[in-house]
């Protein structure tokens, strides 16, 4: 046998995905790149890895087998190249994040540097709706987390960050024309919100429901971004973190709407476990984070205050 470890990592690509045309576009390589990799995988093994029934994909018992012994050569392999940069002095091995979907626009600024500093680490950041960052805590999948709002049922450390405030917004070009007064915004709308799971959709619901307002019509979209290009072109108001919406505002494409009762104010914080064993990058970066945060802040984020 003489297999490679690229193929390795195309086959349990293809396993993860169940898919050859996913596992290409993980991979950013064409799909019959990703189909001659499994070819020349699979000719060096007497028994069929995977199998095709109904145009769909299936790996077989023994292809699972292999995938698992290929898993832990790849760990090995990993586990080698961190030992020879460690031995080199440098920090080296996995450091993964899970940020709420508005967090985008904040922890690439925080770990940036970090980054550049330690070029051996593997950097992985999930980017997803507060439902899904709380079960990647839970599940003890990522060392650390960005929220804005913490979830109480978890024993969690923390590090303030900085400051996240939601307004009331809307489409400049549609506040100026309709003059539409302030109190009909939420019982006319429409009011676009964010998905169910999400902290920003929350925020909202609570602020909704707190001044028992009745709205005729709800949008509901599955992104930050998304919901500020609908806001953009007048579909509809909603409420939005301040740190999403930057440009729009320098652009004046979105407007404020002074409202009683708002912003409503949270701080982003980068959380972990208590419990958790901290590896030494994580010990790093938590060194890192605190040292260089009010630097990172006043470097990137003083337009926060200015803006308003």
């Amino acid at each position: 046998m003489n297999y490679t470890l690229h193929q390795l990592k195309v086959f349990l690509e293809i396993v993860d995905k169940k898919s050859i045309t996913k596992a290409a576009e993980s991979l950013f390589l064409t799909q019959p790149a990703v189909s001659i990799q499994l070819k020349n995988f699979q000719e060096q093994f007497p028994i069929p890895l995977t199998e095709v029934v109904g145009k769909k994909l299936y790996i077989t018992d023994f292809g699972q087998e292999i995938a698992d012994t290929a898993k832990q050569i790849l760990i090995e392999v990993e586990t080698i190249n961190h030992k020879t940069y460690a031995y080199q002095g440098k920090l080296a091995g996995q450091l993964k994040l899970a940020v709420v979907s508005t967090g985008k626009y904040v922890m690439p600024y925080y770990v940036s540097d970090f980054l550049k500093q330690h070029e051996s680490i593997d950097f992985s950041m999930d980017v997803t709706n507060k439902q899904s960052v709380v079960t990647n805590l839970e599940n003890n999948e990522v060392d650390f987390a960005l929220v804005s709002v913490l979830p109480s049922h978890l024993n969690l450390e923390t590090i303030p960050l900085l400051r996240n405030s939601l307004y009331l917004v809307g489409s400049s070009t549609m506040i100026n024309e309709k003059k539409k007064k302030k109190s009909k915004i939420f019982t006319e709308g429409p009011l676009i919100y964010r998905e169910k799971g999400s902290a920003t959709r929350n925020a909202m619901e609570m602020f909704v429901e707190k001044k028992n307002f009745q709205s005729a019509k709800k949008i509901e979209l599955t992104s930050n971004e998304a919901l500020k290009q609908a806001v953009i072109a007048g579909i509809g108001y909603s409420i939005m973190p301040l740190i999403g919406i930057k440009s729009a505002l320098m652009n004046k494409e979105i407007s404020i709407i002074p409202y009683k009762g708002l912003p409503i104010e949270t701080e982003w914080n980068l959380v972990w476990r208590k419990e958790k064993k901290l590896t030494p990058i994580a010990k790093a970066f938590v060194d890192y984070v605190r040292l260089n945060k009010n630097t990172i802040r006043n470097k990137h984020f003083s337009w926060i205050d200015e803006s308003i």
